[in-house]
């Protein structure tokens, strides 16, 4: 049912400074729970307290085991007081602290003296929390009692004991299975939530068995479910066995299909839909079965309710990609929702009347969203020009309307995004409707006049130069194009001079004209304008000079580079100036796969993949590439996890190295990213002798050598380890770098053949345990920790010793841990005594791991820690406790 509208307030953003949580800490908290000890219970202010508990639990604050305890022992003793307010709370609490076996046992008899209660709320959350806190061993002994719940006349109950069920499934289905003719009883049930409840848990106990699952869609097809959301559930369920049916894709037959029409009938607008829905969405779905569900559909879009007519219209856009003349009927109704206050369904209704509309229509269409498209954001007006593009190209003859409709909407206020979208349709429309071609550029053209974004204009500038001088009158684009070079900035009037220069060289007619224009601009102010001005000039005979041939000067100006830019660039800024002319053909034509690592420089990094990428390519994906490449490496299976470069020589040194650690299962491999900083030396057959006496656990198996380290040019040499598989080993490892030195002529750039052998002392590099962790977040660590379950956890405290602060404390945890912080608990608040914080990531082996820690200072600024660490292998939880220990 929708949620009644609430009235947004404009000091909505101030009522954080009035929550009664603000600022509150866990000491103060604790403290105050000395309150559950009182003789007289004051049974408001113990809810107030649990309440604050809650909600510290609730934001990641973990307690240690004596204060868990502590508060525990307080709560049960809360059992004695007979408000029922209280009472719920208490249920609450007990449940959020998950006691321990042994704790369990002490409040275990309440319990199940409430859950025989004759209060049916005592009994509901008993069983509840029974339920939540019990191992398999008591579950066995109130199985009885289980039973018993879940055919209770009481609702409540029974859909506490049913949604227990569903619960423990996860975690004792053995004895949840026995609890099937209880439930299936309960599906009878009249308590529509009850009926909700036992249809999904039967479902869940028999979803690995498809013909038992289809035994269940056929009895309870029959007309025996009452409740709308069990009929919902019912639906998806027949769905499903639809899909999962052989008959479906063989002889077209469709098992329940007459239940789902028959539910379109219903009184009860949710399974009408819900069947509307699924009908929908069966494979090879025909337009006889289409149409019933169409129909029902379009009585909804006229309905009083927004969710309605918005879950309606949403439906039918799906239906209009795939069968757009079943949606046909629809138009009239859907026309009338163009202007609909909803903003969302007003565009969903018109992408459908795009869709579904006829050449006819056009017209008619493209009045009634002009008044509309002024109303709604930039991503609603997205999607409607993304429509009428595909509208035009599925009517070519309309493109006058459209294309005009577009220009129109181009010239109107709007963003990037929105402005992009609507050029790159009139760009699409262009290249594939010639007739259109002419018309598209005039409107680009004069977009361009008040065009707003350099990047737009430089490629509309791009697209004209190539289709303008194609068109049958091309001299009407030039005053456009000359225009950007006295009105924009240098990067535009750069691109209008290349797109003067196209035409020049493709319409023969326009050379001279486009001559004067060239030669004007070589009085511009801007270097970039005023190179390229010269070199059109020059390449086309402008300058009096000898002509190229009109077949090199088209391809110099159209051609496609066929070198790498980065490989261009590079050898442009190593091309000394000389009598011999700079040799494009010189320029390597493959991308050099090893990364870069520039010279070292005071306060500048290097590049490359020797450090995070700024680009959107993934760093593991490049180095995986890189590696898999050098057939000494390719058999080490998928790379786990790269380092961040690690820097092994000091700032302003003669050779900067840095090192990136390559983990793999079964090895290890040692990236050294070298740079030769002297312009006088040339390094040759460059190694890193690599000393493993302190990695006992390591073995080397293979090196890659760099045969040539100019001046200036990055180079990468590599050392593979073999180490004990899935093992997270440790050590330390000396490097020398040695290589041969060649000196090198300055006047003439040329080595001398003869060269000197040397090394070079490097840092030592370590391998440590946190290389074995891959930082990985997760959305919600709440849900990601109780999914995780306590089987494998285990929970020990640390002292840390003396810190200047806890947050000094919770930084050198995390980075000896190597996780991933999660929900900002990594910033630990000033004068901060207690601080709980979250971390989540992947140890070696793909085994998934959360981490909940929790700080203390003292005032002699000691600091303590609670870890509890929880993974799917108990392994790992006792190797990531080992890693604290040990560090």
């Amino acid at each position: 049912m929708a949620q009644p509208l609430v009235k947004k307030d404009d000091d909505r953003d101030d009522e954080a400074d009035y929550s009664p949580f603000l600022g509150i800490e866990k000491g103060a908290v604790l403290q105050e729970a000395r309150v559950f000890n009182d003789p007289q219970l004051d049974a408001r202010r113990c809810s107030q307290v649990i309440t604050k508990l809650l909600y510290l639990l609730n934001q990641g604050e973990t307690f240690t085991k004596i204060e868990a305890t502590e508060v525990f022992f307080a709560v049960t003793k809360l059992f004695q007081s007979r408000d029922i307010g209280l009472r719920r709370m208490v249920y609450l609490m007990i449940k959020e602290l998950s006691p321990s076996a042994d704790e369990v046992i002490i409040v275990t008899s309440s319990l199940m003296k409430d859950m025989n209660s004759k209060t049916d709320m005592y009994r509901a959350n008993a069983i509840r929390v029974l339920c939540r806190i019990t191992d398999g061993t008591l579950l066995t002994q109130i199985e009885r009692y289980l039973k018993q719940a879940i055919v209770d006349k009481n609702p409540v109950v029974a859909s506490a004991a049913l949604v227990s069920g569903i619960h423990l499934l996860q975690t004792n289905p053995e004895i949840v299975k026995r609890w099937s003719n209880e439930v299936q009883e309960a599906v009878q049930s009249r308590a529509a939530l009850v009926q909700f409840h036992a249809l999904a848990l039967l479902h869940q106990i028999r979803q690995n068995d498809r013909l038992a699952v289809s035994k269940l869609v056929t009895s309870l097809t029959k007309g025996t479910v009452r409740s709308p959301l069990a009929q919902c559930l019912l639906i998806r369920y027949t769905s499903q066995v639809i899909r999962e049916s052989a008959g479906n894709t063989q002889t077209g037959d469709r098992p329940f299909y007459d239940y789902l029409e028959g539910c379109l009938r219903h009184k009860a607008e949710m399974v009408i839909f819900e069947a509307a829905r699924a009908i929908t969405e069966l494979n090879g779905v025909t337009n006889r079965e289409l149409t019933p569900a169409i129909t029902v559909l379009q009585l909804f879009l006229s309905s009083s309710k927004p969710v309605l007519r918005f879950a309606a219209v949403r439906t039918l856009n799906k239906v209009a990609m795939t069968h757009p003349m079943a949606v046909t009927n629809c138009n009239i109704d859907m026309e009338s929702l163009i202007s609909d206050q909803n903003r969302s369904i007003a565009t969903l209704a018109i992408t459908t009347l795009l869709k579904t509309g006829n050449e006819s229509s056009v017209d008619h269409l493209m009045k009634q969203i002009t008044n509309f498209m002024s109303d709604i954001a930039d991503e609603f007006k997205i999607v409607v020009v993304e429509a009428i593009r595909s509208l035009c190209l599925k009517f070519p003859l309309k493109y006058r309307a459209l294309m005009n409709f577009l220009s129109n909407i181009l010239r109107e206020e709007g963003g990037f995004e929105y402005k992009k979208a609507i050029v790159d349709s009139i760009v699409i429309l262009i290249r594939d409707i010639p007739d259109a071609k002419e018309s598209g550029l005039l409107h680009l053209c004069e977009f361009i006049e008040d065009c707003e974004f350099t990047y737009l204009s430089t490629q509309i500038l791009h697209f004209l130069g190539i289709e303008g001088p194609k068109t049958s009158d091309p001299s009407k684009y030039i005053r456009y194009i000359y225009n950007r070079v006295h009105l924009e900035n240098a990067t535009v009037r750069a691109s209008a001079v290349s797109t003067l220069a196209k035409f020049g060289a493709m319409v023969d007619s326009l050379k001279p004209r486009i001559f004067v224009l060239l030669r004007r601009c070589l009085f511009d102010s801007d270097d970039e304008v005023r190179d390229r001005a010269t070199l059109y000039l020059n390449t086309l005979g402008g300058d009096g000079s000898v002509v190229e041939t009109d077949k090199d000067v088209k391809e110099f100006l159209f051609g496609s580079l066929d070198v790498p830019l980065v490989n261009l660039e590079t050898s442009l800024k190593h091309y000394e100036p000389s009598e011999e002319p700079f040799d494009i053909n010189s320029v390597p034509r493959e991308i050099k796969s090893q990364p870069l690592a520039e010279k070292k420089a005071p306060g500048k990094k290097p590049t490359g993949l020797a450090a995070p990428p700024s680009g959107p390519v993934s760093t593991v994906d490049a180095y995986e590439k890189l590696l898999s490449s050098i057939p000494e490496f390719a058999s080490f299976g998928k790379l786990f996890k790269s380092s961040a470069p690690v820097e092994l020589t000091e700032a302003e040194t003669e050779y900067a190295v840095n090192v990136v650690k390559h983990i793999f299962d079964s090895h290890i491999v040692f990236q050294y990213n070298c740079t030769n900083t002297i312009p006088e030396q040339l390094l040759e057959n460059v190694t890193v002798i690599v000393d493993a006496a302190e990695a006992e656990e390591f073995s080397e198996v293979a090196s890659k050598p760099l045969r040539s380290l100019p001046y200036d040019t990055p180079g990468q040499t590599f050392v593979a380890f073999e180490k004990p598989g899935g093992v997270p080993a440790v050590g330390k490892f000396s490097n020398i770098l040695r290589f041969i030195v060649k000196e090198v002529d300055p006047s003439t750039g040329e080595a001398e053949e003869d060269g000197v052998e040397d090394e070079y002392q490097l840092e030592d590099l370590e391998v440590v345990a946190a290389d074995y962790v891959l930082k990985v977040p997760v959305s919600n660590f709440r849900n990601a920790w109780e999914s995780m379950g306590p089987d494998c956890e285990r929970v020990d405290e640390y002292g840390l010793g003396p810190r200047e602060n806890l947050a000094e404390a919770v930084n050198a945890v995390i980075n000896l841990l190597g996780l991933q912080p999660c929900e900002g608990t990594e910033v630990v608040p000033s004068n901060s005594r207690s601080h709980a914080c979250l971390l989540s990531g992947v140890y070696i082996g793909n085994v998934k791991v959360l981490v909940r820690l929790s700080f203390g200072i003292d005032s002699s600024k000691e600091v303590a820690m609670k870890l509890a660490v929880r993974s799917e292998d108990e392994t790992v939880s006792d190797a990531i406790h080992e890693i604290v220990a040990s560090g």
